[in-house]
């Protein structure tokens, strides 16, 4: 299996702080900090948006 071609913020510049994106599959995406670039985050494109969505409307703006 090929390396994933990962995909960094555009809101990140040339600093290596930042969350990146790759497709593993149709419907999968992997979700890394560039820091850490061995720990991923599998989610579900519908799963992405409810949690970006969440946290741009302020739902998911107090911790549990």
């Amino acid at each position: 299996m090929s390396e994933p071609k990962w995909q960094k913020s555009s809101f990140s510049n040339d600093r290596d702080e930042c969350i990146e994106l790759t497709h593993e599959a149709p419907d999968e995406v992997l979700i890394r900090e560039s820091e850490a670039p061995g720990v991923t985050i599998k989610a579900s494109r519908a799963k992405l948006h409810t949690f970006i969505s969440g946290v741009k409307d302020g739902t998911l703006s107090h911790p549990i």
